[in-house]
């Protein structure tokens, strides 16, 4: 029942929420990532080598309540798809959050991103913004996404290295496409969990094994280290967080939060923001 605006000089897109969600906000409002009752996950990922579809007709959606919108309408992938054929996304200015600082692009302070979406079937889809135009990757097949470059790119990349069709092993670098490369190889080795607790460690330790310490250099001089980890159970509606400067889970079920009658929030950057999430919100 929350009323939203997307943030845009253009024509900009107004939505009433009908699903309720718990997602993770930063950069002074950009919402990032999150999992709606309806059991579907969104995440944006830096994605630098973004260009955008030009002006149209469609109403503008911006990035940074791309994730939201979908978390707001939709149910499943599918939905999720045939609603963002229906708008056109441009990027968040986000000068004034300290973004601009920290994370310079080659857009400067218009950031880059790229979006996933997965719902309780398996079902997933990966939304890319590549030569002016929304690249969509849609398919149970698609598990793993990393940052630039795109999703075609990747997989082309990934069919060279074993067990997916090459016979290169491995490789070791924090680069985008060796992340990517080595999150499939972990992945594809997973034993099938016996219940939901060694589902959540098995992909917990595959997003730990490739991500980004602090203070890790880039070839070209730049750090990005891996700020958190986390993950949505899709099928109980948990939803779990690892701050990378802290060893300590934090968690939020829907369920708990459902009889709310306003918006909650809790700061996670707060070092006691440990457990259970849901005794410590308050009306945001």
């Amino acid at each position: 029942g929350l009323r939203r605006r997307a943030d845009s000089a253009a024509a900009g897109l107004t939505w009433t929420s009908a699903y309720s969600s718990a997602a993770l906000v930063d950069f002074g409002g950009l919402y990032l990532d999150g999992l709606n009752s309806a059991g579907l996950a969104a995440h944006t990922l830096m994605f630098t080598s973004a260009e955008y579809e030009p002006p149209d007709s469609r109403p503008v959606l911006t990035t940074g309540l791309w994730s939201q919108f979908v978390l707001d309408n939709c149910a499943s992938v599918d939905e999720a798809v045939a609603a963002l054929r229906a708008v056109r996304v441009e990027p968040t200015d986000v000068g004034g959050t300290g973004l601009g600082h920290a994370l310079p692009d080659e857009q400067g302070r218009r950031l880059g991103v790229h979006l996933s979406v997965e719902d309780a079937s398996g079902d997933t889809a990966v939304f890319e913004p590549v030569a002016g135009r929304m690249l969509v990757t849609h398919g149970r097949q698609y598990q793993v996404m990393a940052n630039s470059p795109s999703m075609p790119e990747q997989l082309a990349n990934l069919a060279r290295y074993r067990p997916f069709g090459g016979d290169l092993p491995a490789p070791g670098d924090i680069t985008s496409e060796d992340r990517f490369v080595r999150a499939s190889y972990f992945r594809h080795y997973l034993p099938t969990p016996a219940d939901s607790r060694e589902a959540l460690a098995g992909v917990v330790h595959v997003a730990s094994a490739v991500s980004k310490p602090p203070g890790v250099p880039y070839p070209t001089g730049e750090v990005y280290p891996t700020r958190w980890i986390s993950a949505a159970d899709l099928s109980n509606r948990d939803y779990y967080f690892w701050s990378m400067s802290s060893p300590a889970l934090a968690w939020a079920s829907l369920a708990d939060l459902a009889t709310s009658a306003v918006p909650l929030r809790a700061d996670l950057s707060d070092p006691e923001a440990v457990g259970d999430l849901v005794p410590r919100m308050r009306p945001a």
